[in-house]
């Protein structure tokens, strides 16, 4: 089994952990490890498989070593400046920031539902928006079955997508103390406002979700909308999703593909109180759906709820995934 060398870029941030973690339950098959973030965490330590690592300075010469996949988080102007140098050098980057997502050369590649997009990178490949992923393990099966017409979005997001500065704010302000990251207290409270104002009305986060479910689906036209919210929960983020579908379907039907589907787990039992939940998504891999009920208002639409860990599943363990998906590739070759 060939063995890869590989980094972590913005290792000390809260996704960047996450990638450590996930990486040592996973077991890759890793020769050499590096852990590099600006120069403000430069010389801290961090522990991989029991052994400590000393956090290096990133900057021009990072990969004049020889690394074959690195792992981004470190924000989009890091990722436009670095990434490309990591690549010249050979070295594939997966990256966590939106700065690469809707770059025509960059497959945006949730492993579940896209891996054959992994096939025409040019070295880079982009880790899709944290609540994307979610929606899109979802969404594909039901897509290759029935033809998805239209999607509405509305998402109840977790205050750890916007890092520590989001999770402080949460825990400051069940203090009462006043909120510095976001624009108003987030305690007791839901923000109809993640990301910045778009001047059609949309927030960022919104039309990333929009364009990036097109991307993922190969549907330049499909119609989406989205209203993004941030409430008061640390972790994981949930969805309710519309769909509407070109043709009919069966609620059977539809629920024994949502079964059969990869990375998701069915939580639907109205009666005894059965659909997912945020507190219990947190710390897992995997996408939750429940709350499936047909929607009467249009002739064939489905209503859904959907939950994932927006750190893990929507940040660290898909783009570990990933890297998992090209070691792979390259152990059969």
């Amino acid at each position: 089994m060939k063995k890869v060398n590989l980094a972590v870029v913005g290792a000390t941030g809260m996704v960047g952990r996450t990638f450590l973690k996930v990486l040592e339950e996973r077991n890759l098959p890793i020769e050499n490890f590096y852990v590099m973030a600006s120069s403000r965490s430069a010389g801290k330590k961090l522990t991989f498989m029991g052994k400590e690592y000393t956090v290096e300075e990133l900057n021009e010469h990072s990969f004049d070593k020889p690394i074959d996949i690195a792992l981004f988080s470190a924000g989009g102007s890091t990722s436009e400046k670095f990434a490309p140098i990591a690549a010249a050098h050979g070295c594939i980057v997966i990256d966590n920031s939106s700065q690469w997502r809707m770059d025509p050369a960059v497959p945006l590649v949730v492993p579940e539902v896209n891996p054959e997009d992994i096939a025409w990178h040019k070295n880079i490949i982009a880790n899709p928006n944290c609540s994307t992923i979610q929606a899109m393990v979802a969404l594909k099966p039901l897509d290759d079955k029935y033809k998805i017409k239209r999607v509405v979005y509305s998402t109840y997001q977790a205050v750890s997508g916007a890092g520590l500065a989001g999770w402080m704010d949460l825990e400051n302000g069940l203090k009462g103390e006043a909120p510095k990251k976001f624009p108003h207290p987030i305690a007791n409270n839901c923000l109809p406002h993640i990301d910045v104002f778009l001047d059609n009305g949309y927030t960022k986060e919104e039309m990333k979700m929009v364009n990036e479910t097109r991307k993922i689906l190969h549907h330049d036209d499909l119609r989406v909308t989205a209203t993004t919210v941030r409430v008061p929960v640390f972790d994981s983020h949930s969805e309710s999703i519309n769909v509407e579908f070109e043709k009919p379907f069966e609620m059977d039907d539809l629920m024994e593909t949502l079964k059969n589907a990869p990375g998701l787990v069915v939580q639907d039992n109205p009666e005894e109180n059965v659909y997912p939940l945020a507190i219990e998504a947190a710390g897992h891999d995997e996408v939750f759906i429940g709350r499936i009920r047909r929607d009467e208002s249009v002739e064939s639409g489905v209503n859904i709820w959907v939950v994932a860990d927006n750190i893990r599943k929507g940040a660290a363990t898909n783009a570990v995934q990933i890297a998992e998906t090209i070691i792979n590739q390259w152990n059969q070759e």
